[in-house]
C-alpha cells in the first residue's frame, strides 16, 4: 500500500433494523411487510423469521462496545419504520427512544452515526394500501422522515433516504423473492419511480428543517453489467441489465433524465403514468453523498424472452442470460469475486454523472464456509482487495469518503434466512454469544494503521 486515502476518510461497518434488532413485537413495534413475508412458507429458507435475529434490541450496548474495539469512527444502521410509526402514520414514542438511546452511546464512545430511513421494512399497514406501488406511499415516507429529523436531528449529521431501491422495486414487487413477494411488471416499475420520489420528497422535507452541518443522500446497489463477449448482441443485452438495474435510478437521480431505453424496454408491461410533471424535478434535488453497495459484477449474454408476451413478463424478463460466471474465485454465495468491478462502478459513476457528490462505500462484504477457530481468511483477502480497488478508484479522481464493511454481525439474510454469515462478529443464534473472527482483529489493525503517521 503504497498511498494514503484522502484526509477525513472514514472508515466503518454496517446493519439494517430488521437484520438484526429482533424484539419484532415489543414496545409497540407494528408489523413490517418483512414480518408477512417471512411468515409464508417457503419464502424464506428454513421457514426463518426476524425472530430473534441477534437480539440487538436488547443487545445495544454489548455490540457497540465491539464498534469501539474495532476502532472505527463511523457505524451505518437502519431506524425500522414500525417501530417508530407501527401503522405508517401512529407516532411510537418507545421506538424513536430507543435509537436515541443508541445514537447518543455512539456520540460518547465518539462514532459517527450514519442513519438510513429505509432499508427494506415497510410497515404492512401502508402495503395493504398499495406499498410503493402507490403515490401516497411516497409522501408518508416524507411524513415519516421529517417526523424522525426532527427527534434525532440534534445527535444525526448523516442521513440516508434508502437503501437499495433496485431490490426493493423488482425483487420485491416484480420476482416475488423478496417481501411484499409481488410478481408485477407495472406495479415494480411503479414502485421504483415511487421509492425515488418519496427519496425526493424525504430530502425536501428534512433540509426544510436542517441545521448546516447536516447531509443527505442515498444508498444504490452498484453491479456493473458486463458482456460475455465482443459481439454486438451482448453488448446490447448489458446495456439492457445496467438500465434495469443501475440507469434507472441513478439517470434520474443524477443525470437529469429518465433512463433512456426503459420505457422501450417494458412496452406492453407499463405505461409509465405514475409518472407525472415535476416528478423528475424532486427526484433530482440535489445530494450532499452517495452511498454505493457493491458485491460482485454481471456478467451478460443476449438471450431470448423466458415469456414471449410481453404484458406477462416479470420486470427481470429483459432478454438476458446472466448464468455464465466466469472462472474466478466465488464466495460461499456463488457471487464471482472481482475488485475490479468496484473500481469500474465507482470510476463509471463519477465518468458519467458530472457533478457527482462525494462518495461512501456503504456495503461490501462477503459470505464464507466457518472453520471451528473462525479463521476466515477468505474474508481477510476479499476485503483487502476490495479496499484497493477503493483506493484506486481515489487515485482515479473519485471523491470517496469513506468505507463500511458489510457486516459487524451475523444477521437474517433476507431470503436467505440464517444460512449465510457476513459478519465480522460471529453470532451463535441460539445463545446470542459474539465472538470476533479473525477478519474482525485485521480490520481493526487495518484501521488503526490508516490513521497511524
Amino acid at each position: 500500500m503504497t498511498s494514503s486515502f484522502p484526509p477525513g476518510f472514514r472508515w466503518g461497518v454496517a446493519t439494517s433494523a430488521f437484520q438484526i434488532e429482533g424484539a419484532t413485537t415489543e414496545d409497540g413495534r407494528g408489523p413490517s411487510i418483512w414480518d408477512t413475508f417471512a411468515a409464508v412458507p417457503g419464502a424464506v429458507a428454513g421457514g426463518h423469521t426476524g425472530e430473534p435475529a441477534a437480539d440487538h434490541y436488547h443487545r445495544w450496548r454489548a455490540d457497540l462496545d465491539l464498534l469501539t474495539d474495532l476502532g472505527v469512527d463511523a457505524y451505518r444502521f437502519s431506524v425500522s419504520w414500525p417501530r417508530i410509526q407501527p401503522d405508517g402514520r401512529r407516532f411510537e414514542r418507545r421506538g424513536i427512544d430507543f435509537y436515541r438511546r443508541l445514537v447518543e452511546a455512539m456520540r460518547e464512545r465518539e462514532i459517527e452515526p450514519f442513519l438510513t430511513l429505509y432499508h427494506w421494512d415497510l410497515p404492512q399497514a401502508l402495503e395493504d394500501e398499495g406499498g410503493w406501488r402507490s403515490r401516497e406511499t411516497a409522501h408518508r415516507f416524507a411524513e415519516y422522515a421529517a417526523l424522525v429529523h426532527e427527534e434525532l436531528g440534534d445527535v444525526v449529521d448523516h442521513w440516508t433516504t434508502l437503501n437499495e431501491p433496485y431490490p426493493c422495486a423488482v425483487a420485491g414487487y416484480g420476482e416475488g423473492r423478496h417481501a411484499p413477494g409481488a410478481r408485477e411488471g407495472h406495479g415494480a416499475l411503479a414502485a421504483a419511480h415511487h421509492l425515488l420520489l418519496g427519496h425526493g420528497l424525504a430530502v425536501r422535507a428534512m433540509r426544510a428543517q436542517a441545521t448546516p452541518q447536516q447531509q443527505f443522500g442515498i444508498v444504490l446497489n452498484q453491479s456493473p453489467a458486463v458482456p460475455v463477449s465482443g459481439s454486438a448482441a451482448d453488448a446490447a443485452a448489458a446495456a439492457r441489465q445496467d438500465t434495469l438495474l443501475r440507469r434507472q435510478f441513478t439517470d434520474p437521480l443524477f443525470g437529469g433524465r429518465y433512463a433512456p431505453g426503459l420505457a422501450a424496454m417494458f412496452d406492453g408491461v407499463s405505461d409509465f403514468s405514475f409518472r407525472l410533471d415535476g416528478d423528475l424535478e424532486t427526484i433530482g434535488t440535489p445530494l450532499d453523498y452517495l452511498g454505493v453497495n457493491y458485491y460482485y459484477r454481471i456478467h451478460v449474454a443476449d438471450a431470448p424472452h423466458r415469456e414471449p408476451d410481453p404484458a406477462l413478463r416479470t420486470v427481470t424478463d429483459i432478454g438476458v442470460d446472466t448464468t455464465r460466471v466466469p472462472d474466478v474465485p466465488r464466495t460461499g454465495m456463488g457471487w464471482p469475486v472481482e475488485p475490479e468491478g468496484l473500481t469500474e462502478a465507482l470510476v463509471g459513476l463519477h465518468n458519467r454523472y458530472p457533478g457527482l457528490p462525494p462518495v461512501y462505500v456503504t456495503e461490501n462484504g462477503c459470505v464464507y464456509a466457518d472453520r471451528s477457530d473462525f479463521a476466515d481468511y477468505e474474508r481477510i483477502s476479499f476485503l483487502n482487495e476490495h479496499i484497493e480497488a477503493v483506493r484506486t478508484a481515489a487515485a482515479a479522481g473519485v471523491d470517496l469518503r469513506g468505507y463500511f464493511c458489510w457486516s459487524l454481525l451475523d444477521n437474517f439474510e433476507w431470503a436467505h434466512g440464517y444460512k449465510h454469515r457476513f459478519g465480522l462478529v460471529h453470532v451463535d443464534y441460539e445463545t446470542q454469544a459474539r465472538t470476533p473472527r479473525s477478519s474482525y482483529r485485521w480490520y481493526r489493525d487495518f484501521v488503526a494503521a490508516q490513521r497511524t503517521p
